[in-house]
């Protein structure tokens, strides 16, 4: 009572040892008083309550469920082998299996990505889902309103569904971004590398290492859909059924999204949401997304699409 009604009103463990200490008393330690406030009841202070983390691939319930699998595309730039010679990699790694894929190449373009999903998937089969980063390479020109290029394109021949994650958003880039990390370490740094084909035999070496070491976890992943033995290349395929964009809100609850701004819900600024735009039923659905309740994802708006050109 003493020190809650005293000037500075300190009544915690550090204020009682203080206090007891002023007074020429040899008081426990800090921790000890605290312990013994707890036990009588007498802290009112919270305890931070700490939930589990959601699922892999939370955001979508099939994935999250392990009923389909998800694989992750990303690009490392920037690496220069000693002698000025520029490599850039195209990473892959399934979500479920762990399922890695790597190509160090001297540039990565939407053409040799192309060929080497179409590679990786023609060896492993096809997943339901293909997520990417926003760059331009995956998603296609950002200059223009509506406009998906040939990787989405190839995707939707296949009956992949892409999804894109949001920008600047930790989180759900968090496989193929530690598989990048794990690359670097691994394979780039390990060694002094001559040249490109002496990387590319290193890369080689480790992946083929890395799957024959977790056989069983990628083989208890959910199946791949065999690759079509029909399809055949083309340059330019149309959109077929829908892309998944997962997106953050802006203050007034609006979403970006295609060149365009949709008013999606005012009372749910600065939220994660997630567009499904259908091309084959041209309207976009805007669903609530909440980590802490995964498994809840209300619709907020189902707005018509129309874009200029679906071909």
């Amino acid at each position: 009572m003493r020190l809650r009604d005293s000037a500075l009103g300190e009544t915690g463990a550090a204020a009682i040892h203080r206090d007891l200490t002023e007074r020429g008393d040899e008081p426990p330690s800090i921790s000890t008083i605290g312990r013994i406030l707890a036990r009588c009841g007498a802290l009112d202070g919270r305890k931070r309550t700490r939930r589990p983390p959601p699922p892999q691939g939370w955001y979508l319930p099939d994935v999250a469920t392990k009923l389909v699998e998800l694989d992750q595309f990303d690009a490392v730039v920037g690496l220069v082998i000693r002698g000025g010679i520029d490599v850039e990699v195209l990473n892959g790694v399934s979500l479920h299996g762990g399922l890695i894929a790597s190509w160090p190449q001297s540039s990565v373009t939407t053409d040799s990505t192309l060929l080497r999903i179409v590679e990786h998937w023609r060896e492993f089969g096809l997943p339901a889902y293909a997520q990417f980063d926003n760059d331009t390479r995956f998603q296609g020109a950002h200059q223009f309103k509506d406009s998906l290029g040939r990787v989405v394109r190839l995707c939707h021949s296949l009956g992949v569904v892409p999804v894109f994650a949001p920008p600047r958003e930790p989180g759900l880039q968090n496989a193929i971004e530690s598989f990048n990390g794990r690359w670097q370490a691994k394979v780039w740094r390990r060694w002094e590398h001559a040249d490109l084909a002496e990387l590319q035999a290193r890369s080689i070496a480790y992946v083929a290492a890395s799957r024959k070491r977790h056989v069983s976890r990628i083989e208890a992943a959910p199946a791949r859909t065999p690759f079509p033995v029909e399809w055949v290349s083309k340059k330019r395929f149309p959109l077929l059924t829908k892309v998944i964009f997962i997106r953050r809100s802006d203050e007034q609850g609006r979403v970006r999204l295609l060149g365009h701004l949709f008013p999606v819900d005012p009372n749910r600024p600065h939220r994660l949401v997630k567009a499904e735009v259908f091309y084959d039923q041209q309207r976009i659905d805007f669903r609530a997304l909440r980590r802490a309740t995964p498994q809840s994802q209300p619709l907020l708006a189902q707005i018509p699409y129309s874009p200029r050109s679906l071909n």
